[in-house]
């Protein structure tokens, strides 16, 4: 005889059957997912900063997750563009410019930093020894920036640069070198190779500038370590909404459920794999939607006006 309380258990019961089911399709059809990010330092401390959240990844999804070390943020756009890269870590104006090229993916966790805020700037940092102390005064001089497609390493530093009176900046500096990461354009402005670069800046404790000296990898010609006292910032941008990390929107829904759950889950499942992303110095990711970057979309539109017109 079947009552309420044999109905619900049997109801209940299918529903798991038909979720476990779901999943072992999706698995069938995604047996790896690859999770893609842009190196703000060598290929090796990506692999040791991304290595255990990758492993707890895998662990969640019950599935392989393979991390692939992008050239540039082209190469994540492009890659999700053709469907190979599952889950893209962006800057964002990268992710911008994916949305605005028809790329089908969707922002689902957005950076947080250690104060609580979602945000962080673009600085251009110069040597401390030498004579520059704003912006002006680099005029004819060489400029390390990042790359086309990054928001505090190009696409901020334009639209400051705009902002007091120089739309052009290849007509403004000597020469633009595009460094390819943001540890490139500190190398360089450290060795000489150029004479500013541009970077990103979350606070004074907590910068690429800041995570590079506390590994050692800035030395003076004498081969006596740099400090922050040996650099320098001649302007700081506006505040930029911090970077999403975004997934295929056409993967199956139980999949995309997944994956969100294990983000927002991972400062508390594995605390350890967490922090070792950040450094200890950033909270835990909270949900975010395409809309949070329709400003970024207006930012890059602008800076690629003002290429147009310098071209």
């Amino acid at each position: 005889m079947l009552n309420r309380r044999t109905v619900l258990v049997a109801l209940g019961a299918s529903t798991g059957l038909a979720t476990a089911a779901r999943a072992q399709a999706w698995k069938a059809r995604y047996p790896e997912i690859v999770l893609a990010v842009v190196p703000a330092e060598n290929a090796s401390g990506v692999t040791d900063r991304m290595g255990p959240f990758v492993a707890y990844l895998s662990r969640e999804l019950g599935t392989k997750v393979t991390l692939r070390i992008a050239n540039d943020y082209a190469a994540v756009i492009e890659g999700q563009r053709a469907g190979n890269i599952h889950i893209g870590v962006y800057g964002p104006a990268s992710f911008a410019r994916a949305r605005l090229t028809g790329v089908k993916t969707d922002a689902f966790v957005i950076d947080v930093n250690g104060d609580g805020t979602k945000g962080y700037n673009s600085v251009f940092y110069v040597l401390a020894k030498s004579p520059y102390q704003k912006i002006e005064d680099l005029r004819g001089k060489n400029a390390g920036m990042v790359d086309p497609n990054s928001t505090s390493g190009y696409s901020m530093p334009m639209f400051a640069l705009n902002q007091l009176g120089i739309p052009d900046a290849s007509k403004f500096f000597g020469r633009i070198q595009s460094t390819g990461s943001h540890e490139n354009a500190v190398i360089a402005l450290a060795q000489g190779t150029v004479d500013v670069a541009t970077n990103w800046w979350n606070a004074d404790d907590d910068s690429n500038l800041t995570r590079m000296l506390n590994k050692g990898m800035l030395k003076h010609a004498d081969g006596k370590l740099m400090t922050k006292d040996d650099f320098r910032i001649v302007l700081k941008s506006p505040l930029i909404i911090n970077s999403p990390t975004a997934m295929l929107s056409d993967m199956p829904d139980d999949l995309k459920s997944a994956i969100r759950t294990a983000y927002l889950q991972a400062a508390t499942k594995d605390e350890a794999a967490f922090k070792r992303l950040t450094d200890g110095k950033a909270r835990p990711w909270e949900a975010v939607d395409n809309a949070a970057y329709d400003d970024t979309i207006k930012l890059i539109q602008f800076v690629d006006q003002l290429r147009r017109r310098s071209s």
